[in-house]
């Protein structure tokens, strides 16, 4: 089941995500839920907080490609991409390894049409459990490791607004704005829907 992706000036994209304990059926549901909804806006990672949920957990699928090539070892084996995309990490916690910082033009579902760049270390590890709830740890680089710095961020409560550079962030700004006050308006008329409702029962 495809779901709502939240935009930017909602409040629950502020909120850090709360820790996963409950390994079950809804998990799993959740997470497809999850992975269907990237693939339909045609993304490469989503967090919970942008489909309304303050939890840690996030997928990616990062496609493999000769301008984005990238590495995966996943609990200290070499593994191809396409065996573990699209891959749930919950509770995941980033170590930034030593490496080269890259500057990459990034964009993110929950801000349309906006993009810019953004500098992260190339490489990191991930310890993280999978929807059953088995410890993992990924060591990976490229655009995986940055879209999964970026979804982590988002579990966190941290845009990539936050880590944009300032001549991106200048260019974009009227759009930014643009964007907040949309969501702004969306959401007073989302109450006075509800209050309408309420009034009427």
């Amino acid at each position: 089941m495809s779901l709502r992706v939240c935009l930017y000036n909602e409040p629950i994209l502020r909120k850090k995500g709360a820790q996963i304990s409950d390994f079950n059926s809804d998990l799993e549901a959740l997470s497809k839920d999850m992975v269907e909804t990237m693939y339909e806006y045609d993304g490469i990672g989503l967090a919970a907080q942008q489909v309304g949920r303050d939890l840690m957990l996030c997928v990616v699928d990062v496609p493999q490609t000769l301008e984005s090539a990238f590495q995966i070892i996943l609990d200290g084996k070499s593994t191809p991409p396409e065996l573990v995309m699209p891959m749930a990490l919950v509770n995941p916690a980033i170590e930034l390894l030593t490496s080269v910082e890259t500057t990459y033009e990034e964009g993110c579902l929950s801000f349309p049409g906006i993009n810019g760049n953004v500098r992260r270390p190339d490489q990191v590890r991930v310890n993280f459990q999978d929807e059953q709830g088995s410890p993992h740890t990924l060591e990976c680089n490229g655009l995986l490791s940055r879209c999964i710095q970026h979804e982590v961020d988002h579990i966190n409560g941290i845009l990539f607004i936050d880590r944009m550079d300032r001549d991106s962030l200048k260019t974009v700004a009227s759009q930014i704005l643009k964007l907040k006050k949309q969501t702004q308006k969306s959401i007073l008329q989302e109450r006075r829907n509800y209050r309408s409702g309420s009034n009427q029962r």
